[in-house]
């Protein structure tokens, strides 16, 4: 089942992509010309290399690598690279919690969840609908019941509102093309109190061998993340070569 996931993901996933692409592009132009130029919350810059020429509070948005996101997402070598198990184990799960995976791809770190949330629920978000039939076509694999695929939009995670103890976002944030409503979706789907889980690769450090625009520094990440109230809370640098940001909503104030 999962050979055939693969090869029909392969398959159809360029054509997808380009789609997909293009109705980023279309969306991006959109909102240049409509509510962005209104609200001054992006501007715009001739484009790099690896950026789409959109700046977000100073950073430009860097080009989405989902035409190679399975492979890449399912490489053997990640687990040395990124300890998803460690991951997981520092996000702190309570069984009865509800968690969403932005951008879960092929449902790498949602399955590992979903072991830790046997009461709960995993929310696995992602805009590409290969992505979510992948997830689906594993759920019924491995018996795995508590993992719940949403189609999300480039600007809305289509997440239930006020109901998500924690979000896990891992290397997907510097290419969100609506970054601002996207955060602003994710904070409306959290519970006062609730958390978001920031994997980036540190900005700060030249050793990284990962491009530019595909790194983030500490001071960039809790400016971006303050624009749409959360508190920064901790920072875990147990990683090789990422930050693990801990962010909060503040719970609601009593009368």
């Amino acid at each position: 089942m999962k050979t055939q996931s693969i090869a029909r993901l392969g398959a159809s996933l360029t054509l997808t992509t380009l789609t997909a692409l293009a109705a980023i592009g279309f969306a991006q132009d959109a909102a240049t010309k409509g509510s962005d130029a209104e609200s001054d919350r992006y501007t715009a810059k001739e484009p790099s290399r690896d950026g789409t020429g959109k700046v977000y509070f100073g950073r430009e948005i860097a080009h989405v690598m989902g035409h190679r996101a399975l492979g890449w997402l399912e490489r053997p070598e990640r687990e040395r690279e990124e300890l998803p198990d460690e991951v997981v184990k520092n996000m702190e799960l309570k069984p009865t919690d509800r968690v969403a995976d932005i951008g879960a791809g092929s449902g790498y770190f949602s399955f590992r969840m979903a072991a830790k949330v046997p009461e709960g629920k995993v929310y696995a978000v992602d805009i590409q609908p290969e992505m979510l039939d992948y997830i689906r076509d594993k759920k019924t694999e491995t018996g795995v019941t508590n993992i719940e695929t949403v189609q999300g939009e480039i600007h809305d995670t289509k997440l239930p509102e006020g109901r998500i103890d924690a979000a896990l976002m891992v290397d997907a944030y510097h290419e969100f093309s609506h970054p601002w409503e996207m955060m602003h979706s994710i904070v409306k789907g959290l519970r006062p109190g609730g958390r978001v889980i920031l994997l980036e690769y540190r900005g700060e450090d030249p050793t990284v061998a990962i491009k530019p625009l595909h790194k983030m520094t500490v001071k960039q990440v809790t400016k971006e993340m303050a624009a749409v109230g959360l508190k920064l809370k901790e920072i875990r640098d147990f990683l090789p070569s990422q930050h693990f940001f801990v962010f909060e909503k503040p719970a609601e104030e009593k009368p």
